[in-house]
């Protein structure tokens, strides 16, 4: 690049930090700054964060640094009467890049909150932090007093890259958020992780009930400006909006993913593991997808031997989410990671998101401390660079209570038989069946012997040999039996199917891939 044109980028960079100075000084930041600023970057080359640590910093491991602690009582909004209190994450060589936080007073005036070593307890670290400068934070977490008045809980987190996590009332932390995926399939290249680099928290009342948090979008071929609203509750409500910039170059975006989710399954009633005591292992258990002709999905995760991507396409986007099904402790009999607390995240777009498609990607993974799950909704077309691309949608953190179909759900899959006699064995080679459990209001109103049917079909590659509907008196819902053959059991099979009375579907779409023999 010719100097003067590397001179031209820091001056446009710079003139924009002092435009959103300035302007501070006069009117009341907000929203519309955060996106002049992402469209002024997105105008110039991108320059990456520096990550260079003091020396006595970057030599701390694992264990070294979980022994810094911010110190509560230096917590942001600690003695203004607030229910809401903020804390920071120290910078180390697992998060190196710098970000910058700012507070917001009810004026709409900005001042800096910057690092400072006497808000941080550096354990049994032989480290002088008073002559490290400002560093910048890693990131920050919010406490709310979200399971009673004695306790202001963790709410929510940002940290690493453009993840971000919340709990609802009664919750354990499990899957994440993200800002914006780039490229998680379908390129050439490797995956590219946008980062929020700048925060603007606005300074909550006393009697405050929600936290407005601005971020600033940096990466490679993107920039962005979001509003996060924050309603803590039973199902903590983020309402995010967001404007989106990409950058001209000879890369362009193959696949943009909006409201990125991000999980982990292990194995799970579908997909058992011998050699475990735990029944189940999993932070999510299924994709669900509402759409406007009002069909609602459910797909079973997995853990595939090999890398796994599903599209759905939907014109008319209602919601997408990571759920956590199964509530019940004795489904994972684990006392420590407590995956019956682990909450759901369901998406609902606010306004018309136009055509496109939800993608999965399911990653193979040897242990829990690995996510291999990852959906996000994909716009049928892409803004031209330099021009933005807005969206909100409400993402609900959910416990106990969670977002359903209206008429009935997907209570568990299993995958198997029961007993077989030796002389059908033959008969049955090549076949998988699968027994779904159903639950909900219009199953629930049916008596017994209502005459419930199974509507199942599957691709080229399957047969459908059976399919049974009969009313499980064990548990008081409704039993599918689903047998399928497959063609060439080295390719996938994909199968649907639902529950039916007379006229009327009484449940979701169960939607399930028969992974290839080679694939488990």
């Amino acid at each position: 690049m010719h100097p003067r044109a590397r001179k031209f980028d820091k001056t446009l960079l710079t003139f924009a930090s002092l435009l959103l100075t300035c302007s501070s000084a006069f009117a009341a930041f907000g929203f519309d700054q955060v996106a002049e600023i992402a469209r002024a970057r997105a105008a110039a080359p991108y320059r990456a964060p520096t990550t260079a640590l003091p020396a006595g910093l970057a030599a701390l491991d694992y264990d070294g640094l979980r022994d810094i602690r911010f110190r509560p009582d230096r917590a942001v909004w600690r003695a203004s009467g607030s229910p809401f209190e903020t804390m920071f994450f120290h910078r180390g060589r697992y998060h190196p890049e710098p970000v910058r936080i700012h507070e917001v007073d009810p004026a709409g005036q900005v001042r800096p909150l910057p690092w400072q070593s006497a808000d941080y307890d550096y354990g049994r670290n032989a480290v002088t932090p008073q002559g490290w400068g400002d560093l910048g934070h890693a990131g920050f977490r919010v406490h709310y007093p979200l399971n009673g008045a004695a306790y202001k809980d963790e709410l929510v987190v940002f940290l690493g890259a453009s993840y971000f996590r919340a709990l609802g009332a009664g919750q354990q932390y499990g899957l994440s958020a993200r800002g914006l995926a780039i490229d998680t399939v379908g390129a050439t290249g490797p995956e590219e992780f946008p980062r929020f680099s700048e925060f603007w928290l606005e300074r909550p009342q006393g009697d405050a009930r929600q936290l407005v948090v601005h971020a600033l979008l940096e990466s490679p071929r993107a920039t962005g400006a979001y509003r996060f609203t924050i309603r803590p509750g039973t199902s903590t409500v983020m309402e995010v909006r967001a404007r989106l910039y990409l950058r001209a170059g000879d890369r362009p975006v193959a696949t943009l993913g909006l409201a990125p989710l991000t999980s982990m399954f292990l194995f799970g009633e579908n997909q058992q593991r011998a050699s475990d005591f735990r029944p189940e292992v999993h932070d999510s258990d299924g994709l669900m997808i509402a759409s406007a002709n009002g069909e609602w999905l459910w797909r079973p995760l997995q853990n595939p031997g090999q890398v796994l991507v599903n599209t759905f396409a939907v014109d008319g986007l209602r919601g997408f989410g990571l759920m956590q099904r199964d509530r019940s402790f004795t489904s994972y009999e684990d006392t420590e990671a407590r995956y019956e607390r682990r909450p759901s995240a369901w998406v609902r777009p606010v306004g018309d998101w136009g055509p496109g498609r939800v993608e999965l990607v399911q990653l193979p993974t040897p242990d829990e401390t690995h996510d291999n799950i990852v959906a996000y909704w994909v716009p049928a077309q892409l803004p031209m660079p330099g021009q933005p691309l807005d969206f909100v949608y409400e993402l609900s953190w959910e416990g106990d209570t969670q977002q359903r179909p209206p008429n009935g759900w997907t209570v568990q899959s299993r995958r198997g038989f029961g007993f077989v006699r030796p002389d059908q064995i033959a008969a049955l080679a090549g076949q998988v069946q699968y027994v779904v459990d159903f639950t909900g209001p219009a199953l629930e109103a049916l008596p017994p012997d209502a005459p419930v049917q199974a509507v199942a079909t599957s691709d080229a590659n399957g047969r459908i040999e059976q399919t049974l509907a009969w009313f499980n008196p064990g548990t008081r819902t409704w039993r599918m039996a689903l047998r399928v053959q497959r063609a060439d059991p080295a390719r996938p099979v994909e199968l649907r199917a639902f529950l039916q009375h007379g006229t009327d579907i009484v449940s979701e779409t169960w939607t399930n891939i028969v992974l290839p023999d080679t694939a488990r």
